[in-house]
Order: structure tokens, then sequence, then C-alpha cells
């Protein structure tokens, strides 16, 4: 089974290529301008097991925000294209991942259909070149474009250690809810 994908996508904002690999080793090459967004786009290659390749310009002269979001868009649409039919997925899994005074909790169903929730404050407006809030939005993205279930919970006093936590847990999670466990589709209505 060949579980890769590449994408690529040019707007006005943004021109990024994605390249994954769901059966990967946690191999990473990751340049999106926007430096801690690399830093947790690596720990969740890392901790995931998925390969991840990712070439992002974008316009980071105004803000991250578009940078950010297609990112997460188009690691979406890699992610779906990638797991394909979803015959013999676990599909749904959960982590819970701690890092220093803050843990995060997220589960994951890849159902076929789009949802996010994530309960998660931060206390400062950035963290290191890369705005708070746009955190949630890339989830946001991602979990549309993959049209899988997200929720997400986390706890802690230091920002950095809280994002860090939760796209660790992202990573977990979903790792095992891509374990191939058999070769039938996971739903009773024979597709997802």
């Amino acid at each position: 089974m060949n579980r890769n994908s590449n994408v690529s996508r040019c707007t006005s904002e943004t021109d990024i290529t994605i390249e994954m690999n769901l059966d990967g080793e946690g191999v990473y090459d990751i340049s999106t301008g926007v430096n801690f967004f690399n830093h947790m786009l690596e720990a969740f290659s890392k901790h995931s097991m998925i390969d991840l390749n990712i070439d992002a310009k974008g316009d980071i002269a105004v803000d991250d925000h578009h940078t950010v979001e297609d990112v997460g868009i188009l690691m979406g649409e890699a992610f779906s294209q990638a797991v394909g039919d979803k015959k013999g997925i676990k599909r749904m899994a959960n982590a819970i991942v701690p890092m220093d005074d803050s843990v995060a909790t997220v589960a994951i169903d890849i159902s076929g259909r789009s949802y996010c929730n994530l309960e998660i404050d931060f206390k400062n407006e950035k963290i290191g070149d890369m705005t708070s809030d746009i955190v949630i939005h890339f989830f946001e993205s991602f979990a549309s474009s993959a049209k899988l279930n997200f929720y997400g919970t986390v706890q802690g006093a230091n920002d950095h250690h809280k994002a860090e936590a939760l796209f660790k847990a992202f990573a977990k999670s979903l790792k095992e809810a891509i374990k191939i466990e058999h070769n039938q589709i996971p739903s009773t209505k024979g597709i997802l």
C-alpha cells in the first residue's frame, strides 16, 4: 500500500508544496518562513513518524495568517490523499502528552466529516514569531480539508509548552488512527 501524497497550491498570498508519507520514519524538511511554526511541524513529523516536506512561501511581511492557514489546508489535502479510501485504518485514536508545565489531550476520528473543537488559551499575542491564535486556525483548517474530527484541550502556564504539547498529541493520535489493523472500511456505512 502506497500512502504518499504530493500536493501544491499557488495563490496571490502563498505558494506551497507538500510531500507526505504516512508510513515514514519522521523525516522532515520544513520551510514556512515562520520559525516557530517550522518547529511545531517538525515535532509533529518526528512524533507521528510521518515524513513531511513543506516548502511554503507567503506574504509574511503582512503577517503569518495566510501562510499558516494555507499550510493547514494543504496538509489536510495531502493527508486525505495519502490515507486514500481509509481501508483497514484504526480510524479513531487519542493521546495525552505532557510537556513540563503543560498537558494536551487530542482525540481524532478520521470520519470523512469535518469538525474541530479546541480549548486552549494563550497568554501572549505571539509565540516566538508566530501569532498565538493562528494555532487554533491551523487545526481548524487541517480538520476541514482532511475531513476528520479533531478534539483538543490544553492546560498549562507557558505558551510554547502548550502549543508544543498540542502538536505532539496531534502527532501521536494521528499516528495511532492511521495504523492498519484489518482490511475493511472501519464504518457500518461501508464508506468514510
